[in-house]
């Protein structure tokens, strides 16, 4: 053995035993005749001794040992005269006998500390060593517990983990695949699933009732913070169930991980949302709800009155800031700016002070009676010291989205988003279909499997923009932690539900075939929800990134920079394969 304790165990009942401990040394000090040396594992740091006046030779030795030098230690635990009550070893040092160095390391090229020198990049390209910061270290620990927990509840539930393949076949109707080459089929192509849906509606067809997987899936698609071409899926689906099954064993699985993760008991019902309602109070499908600032919709206040921004808009609506009148020129400018970014896209913000005498005074007062103002200040129910902030367009949902923008911008600069405050809630009642411009045509707003409410059915044929899904999401803090729905389990629906994304009888048969015949030999009425593992991680930990919950993540550019991925592959591999590469356009 290397080592008989770890670097975070020892404690004063230990004093005066003989210990060996391996590490990687944190840093060196020489003080005077004694070099003190941090050696650091995964579960700590403990202080290590050397000094001239009981070793001179292991002193000096210690006094060469560089930073993240691999060591191996033997000595006395003994009690620190000057305690350090930061590390929970920090009332014990080890007083050096024996000095090994199993292996020298050279110089990290940033510090191996929670507050490091290095940035995104260079650590991502060193990832092996930014994984030994404590920081870092703790986000994977925290994901070990959770994927525990969520195993011991499904488990007690009656769940059981399935594997699904990871070949699969092309599916185009969600987000781009990855694909795979096939050198025994020469011209053909494996996917890379973007989550296991049809498998585990396979698995309720083949009678396991109740079935979970913790999966890796994978998505050709543009990246962000809360994203990644390879994330981790927490895969559940459940037969002989309705919408209101699944949500409540699903939010007794969140309040079970609240629970035993963060210690946070939640006993109240999660509220519910309708899609409608998100999209017309907070211009999102995964509303921020630690604060309010709701829309306000201000049509019939705001237009006719001679402002052509207005006047010519087709959506007029605000939101009001409690106390912040005080906010500066400077800030109101700054705040301008941030809605006109090309990522946010409007033309303006219109502003308006509540007085501490309850009169309003607004950026567009040449256009507006007081009259008028006092209609807004009542809309808003706003007090003296509020801020309303106003936005307007020709476009309502684009429109609504900038607004959203804005207030989820103020509520930060406000403190009203604490990462230790936890709100969260169901929106359910999603469109079954939302109008692709690109397209030109209707797609499914989840998946092609997902069910209409049974009342919205007839709607198919008349209006297929009305027709409502039987789905639903879970939203936390403003990300969506997880979603799902029930599942059509009928062959002829679903083939109308192909018919009506635009697949002939023949690609539906050719791409579907399997599923459809499947549902012809008695398929349960069945649905589920997946969480995203990384994303529940990254909300526990308080990250703004679901990238340092990941053990190796793709930057933004979906490239891992440590291996350098993806690559260029050699003539001879892609003869193999009997591919050849024509980049367009100098790519």
């Amino acid at each position: 053995m290397f080592r008989t304790k770890t670097c975070g165990e020892l404690r004063l009942a230990d004093v005066n035993t003989t210990v060996t401990l391996s590490g990687w040394v944190q840093r060196a000090r020489k003080m005077g005749g004694m070099t003190f040396v941090d050696l650091r594992d995964r579960y700590g740091v403990t202080q290590l001794v050397f000094s001239e006046d009981v070793n001179a030779e292991l002193c000096e030795k210690a006094s060469h040992l560089g930073r993240e030098y691999v060591i191996q230690a033997t000595g006395m635990v003994s009690e620190r005269q000057s305690k350090n009550a930061n590390i929970p070893t920090g009332d014990i040092e080890i007083i050096v006998s024996e000095l090994n160095v199993l292996n020298e390391a050279a110089t990290p090229p940033f510090t191996i500390e929670n507050n490091t020198d290095g940035g995104d990049d260079i650590r991502m390209k060193y990832r092996y060593l930014d994984l030994r910061r404590e920081a870092v270290r703790k986000n994977l620990e925290l994901r070990h517990q959770m994927t525990m927990e969520v195993r011991r509840y499904l488990d007690s539930m009656n769940f059981i983990e399935v594997e699904t393949p990871m070949l699969i076949a092309s599916t185009p109707e969600g987000a781009r695949d990855f694909v795979v080459p096939s050198r025994m089929n020469p011209g053909q192509f494996y996917a890379l699933p973007q989550s296991p849906q049809l498998f585990k509606q396979l698995l309720m067809v083949s009678g396991f009732d109740r079935y979970f997987q913790i999966v890796k899936c994978f998505r050709d698609e543009d990246l962000r913070a809360d994203r990644q071409p390879e994330f981790t899926q927490i895969d559940c689906e459940m037969s002989f169930v309705e919408q209101e099954d699944v949500i409540s064993l699903f939010e007794g699985m969140a309040k079970h991980l609240f629970k035993t993760i963060r210690g946070v008991e939640l006993t109240e019902q999660f509220p519910r949302m309708t899609w409608h309602d998100a999209m017309k109070y907070y211009g999102s499908d995964k509303p921020d709800t630690r604060f309010g600032m709701e829309f306000v919709e201000l049509m019939d206040i705001m237009k006719g009155h001679g402002f052509g921004v207005f006047d010519s808009a087709e959506y007029i609506g605000g939101i009001c800031a409690k106390g912040a009148a005080t906010y500066t020129r400077k800030q109101l400018d700054a705040l301008t700016d941030f809605v006109r970014r090309p990522q946010i896209g409007a033309k303006g913000m219109v502003y308006a002070r509540v007085e501490a005498d309850g009169t309003v005074k607004s950026s567009v007062d040449k256009f507006y009676t007081q009259e008028v103002l006092q209609a807004m200040k009542a809309a808003f129910n706003a007090e003296p010291g509020d801020l309303i902030l106003i936005l307007s367009g020709d476009d309502t949902m684009k429109t609504r989205k900038q607004l959203c923008e804005l207030r989820l911008e103020v509520g930060s600069q406000l403190g009203l988003r604490d990462k230790n405050k936890f709100s969260c809630l169901w929106v359910v009642d999603f469109p079954l279909f939302e109008y692709s411009e690109e397209e030109g045509r209707y797609m499914a707003m989840h998946h092609p499997f997902t069910s209409p409410k049974p009342e919205d059915i007839p709607l198919l044929d008349t209006d297929m923009g009305a027709v409502r899904a039987n789905a639903y999401d879970m939203v936390i803090n403003g990300v969506e932690v997880g979603g799902g729905s029930i599942r059509i389990y009928d062959s002829e629906l679903q083939n109308k539900m192909f018919e009506l994304l635009g697949f002939t009888p023949e690609r539906a048969q050719q791409q579907f075939g399997w599923l459809l015949d499947a549902f012809k030999y008695g398929a349960p009425p069945h649905g589920g929800l997946a969480y995203g593992l990384d994303r529940w991680v990254s909300l526990f930990a308080g990250l703004d990134s679901i990238r340092d919950c990941i053990a190796f993540p793709k930057n933004n550019s979906g490239r891992d920079t440590m291996i350098d991925a993806p690559s260029v592959l050699e003539p001879a591999q892609l003869d193999e394969l009997n591919i050849v590469v024509d980049l367009k356009d100098g790519k």
